[in-house]
């Protein structure tokens, strides 16, 4: 996971995203429709080159690459709208996720949660969440499809790992951790147990069962 980062010189601006070229994308999903066409005419007309049975076996190959070759496409092009319009939703200066890593996030939906812990997690590093960084990651978290609540709960756990990354937990951080768990909405029993394990600056194994249990487990 990387940390947001400023479009600078370094960085992909606006142009950048909006002149990234669409013409691969769009012949992965021709030659792919193809190769579905071919494989299905050889389905329904195998032919005589070798037994039927071989030559509809040969179809159906064809028409999983043929599919593989149309999703890949499909993938690409989606990651490329989600870059452009999280990119365009705010202004050049304004720091943005590295969505370098989106492709590899959209192959796994499984880890939509740690890659949205992890974001969070490089954002309160500092001890500050800043304005753009809460809009940067509510909108990011709206863009993975975490609700709100679940996105929270994130939010608090990536909060109290990076609070306790040092051995102590500072009055900044403790707020932050605070304000998470309330937008959580967490329960009064739930908050008393979460901050008596911060007292120490230090998650036990017992203390982090007892966050898993509360806030989900992202290992």
């Amino acid at each position: 996971m990387h940390r947001v980062k400023t479009m600078t010189e370094d960085g992909p601006t606006l142009d950048d995203l909006a002149d990234e070229r669409d013409i691969n994308d769009w012949l992965e999903m021709f030659w792919g429709s193809l190769l579905i066409v071919i494989g299905l005419n050889q389905l329904m007309h195998p032919g005589s080159l070798f037994a039927p049975a071989t030559m509809q076996w040969l179809g159906s190959g064809v028409i999983a690459l043929g599919l593989a070759w149309v999703g890949h496409g499909l993938k690409d092009m989606a990651v490329k709208e989600i870059r452009l319009s999280l990119g365009l939703s705010q202004p050049v200066s304004k720091r943005v996720v590295d969505y370098g890593l989106i492709r590899d996030v959209l192959l796994h939906p499984d880890q939509y949660g740690k890659f949205l812990l992890e974001a969070y997690h490089r954002a309160y590093e500092d001890g500050v969440l800043t304005q753009d960084e809460h809009d940067e990651l509510t909108l990011l978290s709206s863009a993975l499809e975490i609700p709100p609540r679940q996105a929270a709960r994130i939010a608090t756990r990536a909060a109290i790992n990076a609070a306790v990354d040092d051995g102590k937990v500072t009055t900044a951080e403790l707020a932050l951790i605070e304000g998470a768990m309330e937008a959580a909405n967490l329960s009064e029993e739930e908050r008393v147990k979460i901050l008596e394990a911060l007292e120490d600056g230090i998650i036990d194994d017992e203390e982090k069962k007892m966050l898993d249990e509360i806030l989900g487990s992202f290992d």
